[in-house]
């Protein structure tokens, strides 16, 4: 066996076990959390909110964190969405504008930022505003933590879209916002579905930029400027506490905010498959 040869088995082999350790660990987590888990969901849990006593044991069950978790991200990805398109085609139109090259390095920046300094800069704009923990609020604060990512995904699937599509749009008269939205947006569409569920995924399962700026309550909220509860907060409080019947409900509370996110992938997924087949091939 020559060197090409050796290098070649070398990196295969590589790759295969670096594959089986990403597919492992996601198993194993999976495991812990369903097996410690799943026996503790109820519909009691599923559909009630926190009662007297609950962090000490007694009865109740985490809807306001439910709600919570899905007003935040929805809200969020709304927002996001709504600044991160406009932006995504500012950069495709002005690709190679230095003004461009600079907005795609603030948002690579920007994404490698931790959440919890969004949580800060957030809770400080808070108290000099003179506001409150609120839904508000962390719904503004995710905007900002799943902005870059959004922003940057549409950016990149629609550079994968072939030019000569929008040259030959301007040749049948289309202008250049014409060709953004009616050429570029609906081959990259799979991808831009992609890019909102990957945000989303990523602001429904954040618990320290909320830990200041949304807070915690055991009420669903009833206006954007009620506290609002949060599943990934929820583990964090169960597991916070002394008693370890307790501590397994924040199990149970993981597997709930598992499935969410599961379920946002394959609905992706589904999606994507059938919207791919009106993209021009």
């Amino acid at each position: 066996m020559d060197r090409r040869q050796l290098e070649e088995a070398f990196f295969k082999g590589l790759m295969i076990a670096s594959t089986v350790i990403i597919v492992g660990i996601l198993f194993a987590i999976l495991a812990v959390v369903l097996l410690k888990g799943a026996p503790l969901l109820s519909l009691s849990m599923l559909t009630q909110t926190p009662k007297g006593g609950y962090y000490l044991g007694k009865g109740g069950g985490i809807l306001n964190a439910i709600i919570g978790s899905l007003y935040l991200a929805f809200g969020a990805t709304f927002l996001s969405f709504i600044i991160a398109f406009p932006i995504a085609l500012y950069l495709q139109e002005y690709a190679r504008n230095r003004f461009a090259s600079f907005v795609r390095l603030s948002l690579d920046i920007l994404w490698g930022v931790p959440s919890i300094v969004y949580g800060a800069f957030g809770f400080t704009i808070m108290l000099y505003l003179g506001l409150r923990a609120c839904l508000l609020g962390g719904i503004i604060v995710l905007t900002l933590l799943m902005l870059p990512i959004m922003t940057r995904a549409m950016d990149e699937v629609m550079r994968m879209v072939p030019h000569e599509l929008r040259e030959t749009s301007y040749a049948v008269g289309s202008t250049r916002l014409e060709a953004l939205l009616r050429v570029v947006s609906r081959q990259a569409l799979p991808g831009i579905l992609t890019a909102v569920l990957l945000a989303f995924g990523r602001g429904i399962g954040d618990a320290a930029s909320i830990l200041f700026t949304a807070g915690y309550t055991d009420h669903i909220p009833h206006s954007l400027f009620d506290p609002a509860a949060s599943l990934p907060l929820a583990v964090f409080f169960l597991l916070g506490t002394p008693l370890p019947e307790v501590q397994e409900r924040a199990y149970a509370a993981a597997v709930i905010l598992l499935v969410i996110i599961l379920s946002t992938s394959v609905i992706s997924r589904l999606l994507t498959t059938k919207w791919t087949k009106f993209v021009i091939k």
